[in-house]
C-alpha cells in the first residue's frame, strides 16, 4: 500500500484496486461548486491523501482536486467539512449501481475468477 509520505510527494492511488475493482474504474471523488466555494483551504488541510491542492485562476488561489482517486472509496469527510457546502460526492444510490455495473463487466468477472484459482 502506498505510504502516506509518498502520496504528498505527488503519487496516486490509482493503481490500487477497491474490492478488486482498479480505483481508476471507480467514479468516487468530490466536485467543488465554485459558485459556493469561499476558498478557506479547509478541504485541503482536511485531506491527508493531497486529493485537493490549491491553484490559482484569475490571480485567486482556489482549491482543485488535483488527485480524485487519491479519495478514499465512500469518504465524503470533506463535504461536511466545507463551512460553504461547496464540496460534494456523487450519491450512494449511483455509486452502489456503478459498482453493480463494474461487477458485471467480463474484465472484473476474468480477473475475480483468475484470482480465485490461484
Amino acid at each position: 500500500m502506498i505510504q502516506i509520505n509518498e502520496l504528498k510527494k505527488g503519487l496516486t492511488m490509482s493503481e490500487e484496486n477497491w474490492h478488486g475493482i482498479p480505483r481508476n474504474k471507480i467514479p468516487w471523488y468530490p466536485s467543488i461548486d465554485y459558485d459556493k466555494c469561499i476558498s478557506c483551504g479547509k478541504c485541503v488541510e482536511y485531506c491527508k491523501l493531497c486529493t485537493y491542492e490549491f491553484q490559482e485562476k484569475d490571480g485567486k488561489e482556489r482549491p482543485v482536486v488535483k488527485n480524485p482517486n487519491n479519495c478514499v472509496v465512500l469518504c465524503s469527510g470533506c463535504d461536511s467539512i466545507c463551512p460553504s457546502g461547496a464540496i460534494t460526492h456523487p450519491s450512494k444510490i449511483e455509486f452502489r449501481e456503478k459498482i453493480k455495473e463494474l461487477r458485471k463487466s467480463p474484465i472484473f468477472r476474468l480477473k475475480k475468477n483468475d484470482s480465485i484459482s490461484d
